[in-house]
């Protein structure tokens, strides 16, 4: 990837990849990104611990359908910095012959890409350049036509990506789109970031988003499952993602998290 052209690294504002990525002590983040971090965690102390919570429930949601669903194949939106375990790690390990289609709009993910592509000899994985606001471009790209069959299921991964669409209807048709054209059998694993359980907190959290250049959108519960309409909810449901199938007994509070999660089958 570095040998293309040159690609605009946008270090004059804060980006949610890059913030994820200093909270998880990466180092692929500038000082924009550490200054939107450190006020923040000024305000929300707990934000390390949301973030690995979103990740563990990532992990989670791919091993399930790769091991419970047969699911094979997966478009990851809003892919964000490589950290490994990755997706493709995570559900090549059960099935080595999965393919993943990561995409994400932060041109630090794409200098990065080369990471994502490495995995199982049998497997496969691509990745494109482009935002969830525009489903189409995703849709119609060579990456995701060569390795994904669409006639087969697709695991829709949308980890921590809808909260930075501040308009409803704008997100809820981006998602729409890309579920519409997924075969019957497919699923949407998606969490959507809330603000239920500590508004004032996350208030503040929102307003050190804007002045460093980020947007942020917390949704309600009930915002929250319109993601999921038209769709068959796996058991338990729409909950906070640490409750989500959790692999020990839950050690965050509930104001620590401010996301809820699902899986969900489409019909």
């Amino acid at each position: 990837m570095n040998d293309g052209p040159h690609v605009d690294l946008q270090t004059g504002r804060a980006h949610g990849a890059r913030i994820y990525d200093y909270i998880l002590g990466g180092k692929d983040n500038y000082a924009v990104d550490r200054a939107a971090a450190e006020a923040t965690l000024q305000i929300w102390p707990a934000l390390p611990v949301h973030m690995r919570a979103n990740r563990e429930f990532m992990h989670r949601a791919g091993r399930y359908l790769a091991t419970e669903c047969g699911i094979d194949q997966f478009l990851d939106i809003g892919t964000g910095i490589p950290t490994s375990p990755n997706l493709h790690e995570v559900v090549q390990e059960v099935r080595p012959e999965s393919r993943v289609v990561y995409t994400d709009n932060d041109p630090i993910v794409l200098v990065h890409a080369r990471a994502l592509m490495s995995g199982t000899e049998q497997g496969r994985t691509a990745y494109v350049d482009a935002d969830l606001r525009a489903p189409d471009t995703i849709l119609d790209s060579p990456e995701f036509r060569e390795t994904l069959d669409p006639n087969r299921p697709i695991g829709l991964m949308l980890i921590a990506i809808a909260h930075f669409i501040e308009d409803d209807e704008e997100a809820l048709t981006a998602t729409r789109r890309i579920v519409d054209v997924l075969p019957s059998g497919s699923y949407l694993a998606a969490t959507i970031a809330t603000d239920d359980f500590a508004p004032e907190t996350l208030a503040g959290v929102r307003r050190t988003y804007r002045e460093h250049g980020e947007t942020l959108r917390f949704r309600t519960k009930a915002q929250a499952a319109r993601f999921f309409e038209g769709l068959d909810l796996v058991d338990p449901g729409l909950v906070q993602m640490h409750k989500w199938r959790p692999d020990t007994t839950p050690q965050a509070n509930d104001t620590d998290i401010a996301m809820y999660a699902a899986v969900a089958r489409k019909p």
